[in-house]
């Protein structure tokens, strides 16, 4: 289907000088197979905007929570940029209906996968920065990501499973859980790229399959937690 600009600029909120920028970053690296065209992916949006838009989070809870540790702060910035709070955000806006993918990705229910709506809203950010400068991406992420940012902020339940699994690990067991590559495939697209596996010392407590290996690895904690919860895990170590 042709892309909709000004539908794209009405649900921004914004009119896009570079129109082809605006277009870029809803344009997915599957519909270049079916393009015919040498055109370019969102990749390298995705790249900028991660960086600015972690920049944008980092000042604001550095400014807003001036009492908090840096452990602290970087478990909230964890939650408010994971890929299922990004997802939420990027489909609450309907970006997934202005996504350009192939024929297959669409069929594959593409437009709904966390994965590509949390790239797409990233690469959406790097447009706006290059198109609108710093100013107008601070406005637009304080709108859409930040706005409840204080709901992320119980800062006694806001550790990561991996942190939560490192402490209790430490604490019974005065050790520190390992996290091994156990698979990589090789289409970097893939949303089960890594396979991780989290160790106590050489026994494999649970593994975490996901894109990345920090979110693998997240996985693998949330899956050792649970079993921590129903089970008791070693009697003793070697």
């Amino acid at each position: 289907m042709p892309f909709e600009v000004k539908k794209a600029e009405s649900v921004l909120g914004l009119a896009f000088k570079d129109k082809a920028l605006l277009k870029k970053a809803f344009r997915h690296r599957s519909y270049l197979n079916e393009a015919g065209k040498a055109l370019k992916s969102n990749e390298r949006l995705e790249f900028l905007g991660d960086a600015i838009l972690e920049f944008i989070v980092s000042e604001y809870i550095y400014q807003t929570y001036q009492e908090q540790p840096e452990g602290n702060l970087t478990s909230m910035r964890a939650k408010l940029v994971c890929t299922q709070n990004l997802a939420r955000i990027s489909q609450n806006l309907g970006l997934g209906q202005l996504l350009l993918l192939s024929r297959g990705e669409d069929l594959n229910q593409g437009r709904q996968n966390p994965n590509i709506l949390a790239d797409l809203l990233e690469a959406v950010i790097g447009a706006i920065y290059l198109d609108q400068g710093l100013n107008k991406t601070k406005q637009f992420v304080y709108q859409h990501i930040l706005k409840d940012a204080n709901k992320f902020s119980d800062f006694e339940n806001i550790k990561s499973s991996k942190n939560q699994l490192q402490e209790l690990i430490q604490k019974k067991y005065q050790v520190t859980p390992e996290y091994k590559v156990l698979a990589e495939k090789p289409n970097q697209d893939a949303s089960d790229h890594f396979l991780i596996g989290v160790y106590l010392q050489d026994r494999l407590l649970a593994k975490g399959q996901a894109k990345t290996k920090k979110q693998a690895q997240e996985k693998a904690a949330q899956a050792a937690l649970s079993q921590l919860k129903t089970t008791k895990l070693i009697s003793h170590l070697k």
